[in-house]
């Protein structure tokens, strides 16, 4: 279980002032919460704070510090396209919730390439490839594109940007199993069977789900760009790394916590991780101290299921923290009865525009990301 700190000691064990701990949590690099027995304090996570203090005693070596900044570090990058600050997500500036509530997908997609017109062709009607599941059909439409389309290297941003409508329109249509036109909200309600309240919340999903900054996919995207690999290719490996279970797959992980609160109830199930060491799955969020925004935003447009609304309650009086986005998508599947994999599905066909952006960005630099490793193996004789 999660243990905290006061302000005071945390400020004691980093040797610094109230402001700094105050911006150390609006970064996202301590985690902190309303202290139950005083609600006009807060405590701190002394875990982060232990690894901040142990941060500060190692100094600036550069080896050091870039290692630190490969899992919620130091920025290793510059972007212009996203950023999560004072517990928000903003798209070039602009507050992806705020978008979620009036924005289509598409129009999201072309503000994070930086494309201030619209789509300069209508994209061509892409068949739907052969696969049961949707996870196949998509790793299929990017991999059979990755083939033949053209590299990005030296590519005009216009080129570019007719190209990644048309992509994106190959990637709705392997997640949706059939062809079609309109947004895309409307075409995955269609192929789920949904009426118009359950468009609009598709609409949100996919709008809140479009970029995160620089997680584990957008990193491999824009690591397979930087080669001068093609818009799909780049997808494609964004799609690689979405599948991992600590990822994309998170949304399975929360399912079988919601069969155990099924099964012998939200406080039962809870305290059975706890005894066992595993936080349960789909709660509190590194970048987001106060919750995260994108699952508040989610969850406040539908009525949360009863079972799913018990374990957030058990979960957060417990010490984990408020609900994330896996945990929101599964509440909207079990809202609108959708297929099992209609979470993956969802997190990988919004993400897909922001791995675009990201590679369209990427490309635009000329640099190739190639980072050193650290050995630590046999002596090199």
């Amino acid at each position: 279980m999660m243990e905290w700190m006061s302000a005071a000691e945390a400020m004691a064990a980093l040797g610094v002032r109230r402001q700094t701990l105050y911006a150390y949590v609006s970064r996202g690099r301590i985690a902190a919460e309303t202290d139950a027995a005083d609600p006009r304090r807060s405590r701190y996570s002394a875990a982060d704070v232990k690894l901040m203090a142990e941060r500060k005693r190692r100094g600036r070596k550069a080896a050091d510090v870039a290692q630190s900044a490969i899992a919620w570090g130091e920025p290793v990058l510059e972007s212009a396209i996203t950023t999560v600050a004072h517990g928000r997500l903003f798209y070039r500036g602009q507050d992806a919730v705020a978008l979620a509530a009036t924005h289509d997908f598409e129009a999201v997609s072309r503000l994070l390439r930086g494309q201030t017109n619209a789509d300069l062709f209508p994209a061509q009607l892409a068949p739907s490839p052969k696969g049961k599941t949707a996870r196949a059909r998509l790793f299929t439409a990017l991999a059979t594109r990755a083939a033949i389309d053209l590299p990005l290297a030296g590519r005009s941003p216009n080129a570019l940007f007719v190209e990644a409508a048309s992509l994106l329109d190959q990637v709705v249509t392997a997640a949706a199993g059939q062809e079609g036109r309109g947004p895309a909200h409307e075409r995955l309600a269609a192929a789920w069977g949904c009426d118009a309240d359950g468009a609009n919340l598709i609409r949100r999903a996919l709008v809140l789900l479009a970029d995160h900054e620089l997680n584990a996919s957008t990193f491999a995207a824009r690591v397979a760009a930087s080669t001068g690999a093609s818009l799909a290719a780049s997808a494609l490996a964004g799609l690689a790394a979405l599948s991992g279970p600590l990822h994309g797959g998170m949304a399975s992980r929360v399912e079988s916590f919601l069969a155990e609160v099924k099964r012998g109830g939200a406080e039962a199930a809870t305290a059975a991780r706890l005894m066992r060491g595993e936080p349960p799955p789909g709660f509190g969020h590194p970048l987001y101290p106060e919750g995260d925004p994108r699952a508040l935003a989610l969850l406040g447009a539908f009525e949360t299921p009863k079972r799913w609304a018990a374990a957030a309650k058990a979960a957060e009086e417990a010490g984990f923290g408020r609900p994330n986005i896996d945990f929101a998508l599964t509440a909207l599947a079990k809202h609108l009865a959708l297929p099992q994999d209609a979470p993956f599905t969802l997190f990988a066909t919004a993400r897909c525009a922001g791995w675009i952006a990201h590679a369209v960005e990427q490309s635009g630099t000329g640099r190739l990301i190639r980072p050193r490793a650290r050995y630590v193996g046999l002596p090199a004789l």
